[in-house]
């Protein structure tokens, strides 16, 4: 009896102690997003980042949202000239936000090194009532195409996600 006894204490004592050894199953659930029609595969650090399929006139799109927080995140891909750099898509957009954004503040522009790199390009502006900040990552697929992948909500919310936002870049 005492040994029965013993070895089902010991038992559920490596049940309630082995998972916590583990790296927790949430953690660890990345997953992966293919979009054939622009021509990407979105690797997705955690399974609170969720899918929202946006209605479109031409086509459908897709965009992403952070489940614990009004993160949204959208992945464009540009056409662009020969030559056209990531940082000149960054002084065309900072250009356009100056003047036509509520309370627009630039925050920082700095080069990005991931998979595929480019300019990674940071601000805010004042929506009604609140402020919101962007965080745009443009990079460079080839010569002709470069991908804009776009994080949009709070300042705190991004800053939080910022080696999430890095890992989808």
């Amino acid at each position: 009896m005492t040994y029965s006894l013993s070895l089902r204490l010991l038992t559920i004592s490596l049940i309630l102690i082995f998972p916590a050894l583990l790296p927790s199953a949430a953690e660890g659930q990345q997953r992966s997003y293919t979009n054939r029609n622009l021509d990407y595969v979105l690797d997705l650090p955690s399974a609170e980042w969720g899918v929202i399929k946006v209605p479109g006139v031409a086509h459908a799109s897709t965009e992403f949202t952070y489940q614990k927080s009004p993160v949204h995140l959208r992945i464009r891909r540009e056409f662009v000239d020969e030559g056209v750099s990531t940082a000149d898509l960054v002084q065309r957009k900072q250009r356009f936000d100056r003047v036509s954004l509520r309370g627009y503040v630039k925050s920082k522009i700095e080069r990005f090194e991931g998979r595929l790199s480019g300019t990674k390009y940071a601000y805010e502006y004042v929506t009604p009532g609140q402020p919101t900040a962007v965080l745009i990552y443009y990079l460079h697929a080839n010569n002709r195409f470069i991908y804009r992948v776009e994080f949009v909500g709070p300042s705190n919310e991004l800053q939080a996600l910022a080696e999430q936002t890095d890992f989808i870049a």
